[in-house]
């Protein structure tokens, strides 16, 4: 296939679903098969082409932490508000992250309308051109994302090094997913409680693309679950699930690459190469949700130092509840659909989010607000 359109054709999606069926009710003794998109990307598409619809009633899908949006912690943003409304600093950052509730419902957005110099960029380059034409303010660049987004951080990390610019520095709250993944299966409520089961996963499209399908095979047999890699596109997602239900079926857990014309084994090598140069591995780093995961965050190395905002501005970051309404904690763990939250479509909406599932679009609330099903919506 060539063409956008025919990755979405409805008579092959029609097709596959009649496969899935029939796969999924082929299983002696009868089951179920609880299925884990872990990428928002995934879960937009899932909500957007009503491909749930699709799927028998014995395929379940439990949507997972979406976005990096949505596993910020509140401590987090804070200290972004808080370099952001320095008098000589200009803040540089996605849209995404604006409007992401902070403490004392504060947030970028307000900041910004408040008087802080707040700038949203399409591309972190942008960033140093900004620190280029201001020379007399301090320019930080909000760094957020999985591995998809870290090697261009890096990138402009290191064109800051060569242009010894003395303006500029990266507040950095990239993380990476292997270690996330290994948390929900390490979790009580998998281990112990049996209050959320997990079958298998469908893998990260555009992370997989940067660190390749290799990473995750250590977890798919340590764990025993498969995981298969998918587009984003209606018969990606499908084909993956086919994937998953015959691994199960078959009892086999390994990884499978569906996303082959953009994902290998090995990924992309290069942009490995930039980001072990700018970047190291945190002993521990804070998710939304999830708590403290043991290397799953990135900060900047040591020889980059001087480009540290946190290092530059005594930045202290503490650790602040979540709402005690807000069931973002369950909602990313999948432990919760969106709408088993009380303030999900009432109080809490895109325009007026109370957390950050409902900020993105990739987001697990903000997917299930736009496109889920209009009887569970409660506007």
């Amino acid at each position: 296939m060539k063409y956008i359109d025919e990755f979405r054709d409805h008579k092959v999606a029609r097709a596959l679903s009649l496969r899935i069926k029939e796969a999924a009710n082929s299983a002696h003794p009868p089951r179920e098969y609880h299925l884990m998109e872990f990428c928002g990307g995934h879960t937009y598409a899932l909500f957007r082409y009503g491909l749930t619809d699709l799927l028998p009633a014995n395929i379940k899908m439990v949507h997972g932490p979406g976005c990096p949006v949505c596993v910020l912690p509140i401590g987090r943003l804070d200290g972004a508000i808080e370099l952001a409304k320095r008098p000589e600093v200009i803040f540089v950052t996605y849209g995404d992250v604006m409007r992401v509730p902070a403490s004392d419902r504060q947030s970028l957005l307000k900041a910004r309308a408040e008087g802080a110099d707040i700038r949203m960029v399409y591309s972190c380059a942008d960033a140093l051109t900004i620190a280029q034409e201001n020379p007399s303010k301090e320019v930080v660049f909000f760094a957020i994302g999985f591995e998809t987004t870290t090697p261009a951080t890096a990138v402009i990390l290191q064109e800051a090094h060569r242009l010894a610019l003395k303006n500029f520095s990266i507040y950095c709250n990239h993380v990476i997913t292997p270690p996330a993944i290994s948390s929900l299966l390490e979790s009580p409520e998998v281990q112990n409680l049996g209050a959320l089961r997990l079958d298998g996963f469908i893998g990260p499209a555009h992370v997989s693309a940067v660190i390749g399908s290799k990473p995750f095979e250590a977890f798919s047999n340590h764990y025993k679950r498969p995981v298969v890699i998918s587009g984003f596109e209606p018969l990606d997602l499908l084909q993956a699930i086919l994937m998953l239900v015959n691994q199960l079926n078959e009892n086999r857990a390994c990884v499978e690459n569906q996303y082959t014309r953009v994902v290998t084994r090995e990924g992309n090598i290069r942009a490995q190469q930039s980001v072990a140069d700018a970047f190291e591995l945190k002993p521990t780093f804070l998710w939304r949700g999830l708590g403290k995961l043991p290397y799953s965050g990135l900060k900047i190395q040591e020889k980059y130092s001087a480009f540290d905002a946190e290092i530059r501005f005594g930045l202290n970051v503490h650790e602040v509840p979540d709402p005690k309404a807000c069931e973002c904690a369950s909602i990313v763990k999948g432990l919760k659909k969106p709408h088993e939250c009380k303030l999900f479509g009432k109080v809490c909406t895109p325009d007026n989010p109370i957390g950050a599932c409902m900020v993105s679009s990739e987001g697990a609330c903000g997917a299930y607000y736009r496109f889920g099903p209009m009887s569970e919506r409660r506007v």
